[in-house]
């Protein structure tokens, strides 16, 4: 088979529709020596590929920059109401090609650095990826800023730029090793800093109630520098900024205490100060009460609310005189979304602002604290929802303590007004929980102080309507709403799969990138022989390619033409790696069983990180790797059955396996993941899910129609049902041959010869602990990968299935999901109008 086109010949493919727009090359050439002679130091005048790197990044930069001035310009001319986004995560992964497709730029440079004798796609993979985020939750946030760049709203994303982002995972032994992810190490071209605009944020201390008012006095100070990163829209000259603060010991930090003479000692304690953006919690969907996380999330709160105050206050390009003193007009001007309940104290954050400082009256600032906040929730798992010790509160934040009793008493005022007598609901909806270790639970905070909550795809929304916060949706209906997630075709489709955007723009045009419901006139091709002949033959040079990588990188070789089984995402019980696990041992079992039998050739992947102090996640991926060493090694299997862990999954490696999978494993237990956005990326890229009916996959198959889809398995009222009436592992496991069979053999210790003992801790888990209800959907899971079986044997109608998907994944596209942010939570609306250029006068 021939080999595939690599990117670059594609992009220079595409070139000829100018999907990837060229523009000047000799420009870029000239600007590109430029940064490079002044890149090596006298005394080196050898370049290296970093070297290359950041002639590239600093040329692309060049053509951000004067966008960037004139879009901020812009908008303190026209003073829209400006949308922030406070998220404790930003999940960027790398910028440059995706500012290059932004921007147009994507071929000019490719051929100028092609003409320089290098290649584009080399210095790509050096840039590290900005991994300051755990999964979903903070890849989502970084979805949405190139969205509300490319629907030219006036929004800021706002969060923490930590030293070290999730951790680089290594598989030593079969077992998950982390090592520290120094993604600064060799700079970052990305951001600027802006000294100008540091920040002081208190901590400690006590509060004096005054005849003046209240004051928060003697506090411990730490400063907040922020950085900028340019956020470019798609093609229209907007260039927003995601703004990350860093923080700094102030030069006197504890050298008073120190006046005993150890000045040494006392400097290096600056680092107590410092460690607050050190490093990135690695929990997904876990909360852990450590004093260091409720630091970062005031950090962030209070240094965010001071620039946002600063910003409205001013509010014309290059002022800082305050113009605007009375805050009535506050919610009309500025939306604060919170991103989960991390940048909840934003609620108390705003209200001792306007109360103490502002002097507002009080009753007047909780209606403009609820008319200004709105609150996202990502996860309806206990272990995930925030509650923390009042006696933490107590020493950290004095002040914001006594705010929060006195919102509580407010709210609990008002139900018991409503529903006399009723103490068990104002217990249950409570702020604070009353209990050994009193804590205070953030996300009855974010309720009572937001004026819009939303889920992220609708069945979580009717669950956290229904049973989450089911007291307070009694209370105000108005307030819930439903904001299915999305994801931005620019990096989901046109950066990581250029040759699927190259033949569906070949038929449709280029709109739908930037208005993906136009997939839907991919339909008409559905039964067209080119088409399908086409987008199978897409597939399979990504398939190629990345067979390819892997080769190079873990040294295995893969069968091309098997079938690409892929699940990749954070390793959880709920997500379910354990159920892929049982398929990959009972097909195995099967094939030994018979081998003369024919076989759809699978290459299972499972790819993810465990939080490393989540014992269970950590013995999944060492389960995952020992039925890889079995299955990989055995001589009757050959290249039927391959099961392969992907190393340090991350955005750069996503957008490699993503188009390359054939088939997409979404197999959470029903009514346990919030929506999930992997699965969007699958569908788009002409990948078929097997999945539950839980998140977006419910949506997924609204709108391909469920038979296009391989679901399977229990339904959110049958895990219900099963609850009630007690769910026990053992029936299965006496009841399914295969099911025993494979559970006796991780049992035995035929996974783990050197340690028969290593996995008891799993098999204990599922047949006596299990939440999640692995076997009471091993059955239908089975059954369910044998019809994806028979369908991958007639690969025109997988491609058929395929178009369909593809033809209609439009609404997952985060323009819709932002699009209704903006005109259901925010009250803005979005725009088409472009910017002029900077080599354009201004209008």
């Amino acid at each position: 088979m021939a080999a595939p086109l690599s990117d670059g010949e594609r992009r220079k493919q595409i070139s000829v529709r100018g999907i990837a727009g060229l523009g000047d090359v000799a420009e870029v050439r000239k600007s590109f020596n430029r940064h490079l002679h002044f890149t090596l130091v006298k005394d080196r005048n050898v370049a290296t590929p970093r070297d290359y790197y950041f002639a590239l990044a600093h040329t692309v930069r060049d053509h951000l920059v004067g966008r960037w001035i004139r879009t901020q310009q812009h908008y303190y001319e026209r003073d829209p109401k400006r949308i922030y986004y406070l998220s404790l995560e930003f999940y960027m992964g790398r910028t440059l090609q995706n500012t290059m497709v932004n921007l147009g730029l994507q071929n000019a440079c490719d051929e100028a650095i092609y003409q320089l004798g290098l290649d584009l796609e080399e210095l790509e993979e050096i840039e590290e990826d900005a991994g300051l985020g755990n999964g979903g939750l903070g890849r989502l946030a970084a979805c949405f800023l190139d969205s509300m760049a490319t629907l030219g709203l006036a929004a800021y994303g706002y969060g923490i730029r930590y030293e070290f982002g999730i951790f680089n995972q290594k598989i030593v032994d079969g077992w998950q090793v982390e090592e520290a992810d120094d993604w600064l190490r060799y700079g970052n071209p990305w951001e600027k800093a802006r000294p100008e605009y540091m920040l002081p944020v208190h901590f400690y201390g006590r509060v004096d109630h005054t005849p003046e008012g209240v004051k928060w006095i003697d506090t411990q100070v730490v400063l907040a520098m922020p950085y900028d990163t340019p956020v470019p829209g798609y093609k229209n000259n907007t260039v927003n900024t995601m703004r990350l603060w860093s923080a700094k010991a102030p030069n006197d930090f504890n050298l008073q205490e120190f006046n005993v003479g150890d000045y040494i000692e006392a400097v290096l304690d600056r680092n107590l100060a410092e460690n607050i953006s050190r490093v990135l919690y690695p929990n997904d969907n876990f909360f852990e009460g450590k004093e260091l996380r409720l630091k970062q999330e005031y950090f962030v709160v209070a240094a965010t609310l001071q620039d946002i105050i600063r910003r409205f206050k001013s509010s014309k390009f290059g002022c800082r005189d305050p113009v605007r003193t009375c805050f009535e007009t506050f919610p009309d001007k500025v939306a604060i979304q919170l991103n989960d309940t991390h940048p909840a104290l934003s609620i108390p954050e705003l209200m001792r602002i306007l109360v103490d400082v502002e002097k507002v009256d009080w009753d007047k600032a909780w209606e403009i604290t609820k008319r200004t906040c709105a609150y996202t929730n990502h996860t309806v798992l206990p272990e995930a929802l925030e509650r923390w010790p009042v006696s933490m509160f107590e020493k950290l934040l004095p002040r914001h303590l006594e705010i929060i009793y006195a919102l509580n008493q407010m709210h609990l005022d008002r139900v018991a007004a409503l529903y006399p007598g009723d103490v068990d609901r104002l217990r249950r909806m409570s702020v604070i929980e009353e209990g050994d270790c009193k804590r205070i639970n953030m996300a009855h905070l974010c309720v009572i102080g937001s004026h819009a909550v939303n889920g992220v795809a609708r069945i979580h929304s009717d669950i956290v309507k229904n049973s989450v916060f089911k007291d307070f949706y009694e209370l105000e209906p108005e307030k819930f709403q439903n904001k299915t997630n999305g994801i931005t075709p620019r990096r989901w489709l046109l950066l990581c799969n250029p040759g699927l955007a190259d033949v569906i723009a070949e038929k449709i045009g280029e709109g739908f990138i930037t208005d993906l419901s136009q997939l839907k006139k991919l339909l008409d091709f559905i039964n067209n022989e080119t088409f399908i002949r086409d987008v199978a033959k897409v597939k399979q040079e990504n398939k190629l390619k990345f067979a390819a990588y892997l080769e190079e990188q873990y040294k295995v070789k893969i069968n091309p033409s098997s079938m690409f089984d892929v699940q990749v995402k954070r390793i959880h019980e709920y997500k379910r790696q354990l159920l892929n696990c049982l398929h990959a041992i009972t097909l195995y079992n099967r094939i030994r069983r018979d081998p003369s039998k024919s076989f759809v050739p699978r290459t299972i992947m499972i790819g993810g990180k465990a939080a490393p102090g989540y014992h269970m996640a950590k013995m999944i991926i060492k389960l995952v790797t020992s039925i890889g060493e079995v299955i990989n090694n055995d001589p009757y299997v050959g290249d039927r059955l391959k099961v392969i862990f992907l190393e340090n999954y991350r955005v750069s490696l996503a957008e490699k396996v993503i188009p390359a999978a054939d088939l997409s494993q979404q197999i959470s237990t029903a009514g346990t993941e919030a929506s999930g956005t992997g699965n969007m990326k699958f569908m788009v890229n002409g990948a078929l899910t097997i999945g539950t009916m839980d998140g977006a996959n419910v949506e997924m198959a609204e709108e391909a129609g469920e038979e296009n889809l391989f679901i399977f398995g229990m339904r959110v009222e049958d895990v219900e049902a099963l609850d009630r009436q007690g769910y026990n592992a053992q029936e299965y496991y006496e009841r399914l041959p295969e099911l025993r069979q494979a559970i006796d053999q991780i049992s035995s210790g035929f996974f783990s010869p050197r340690d028969p003992g290593c996995f008891k801790d799993v098999v204990n888990m599922l047949m006596y602990h299990d939440r999640f209800k692995v076997f009471a959907d091993y059955e239908a899971y089975i059954k369910c990968q044998g019809q994806v079986d028979q369908l991958f044997m007639d690969p025109r109608e997988w491609t058929k299935k395929v178009i369909r998907n593809i033809a209609c994944s439009g609404k997952f596209s985060s323009d819709r999901t932002i699009t209704e942010y903006a005109r259901e939570i925010w009250g803005v609306e979005p725009s088409a109008t472009k910017i002029p250029p900077p080599n354009l006068p201004r209008d």
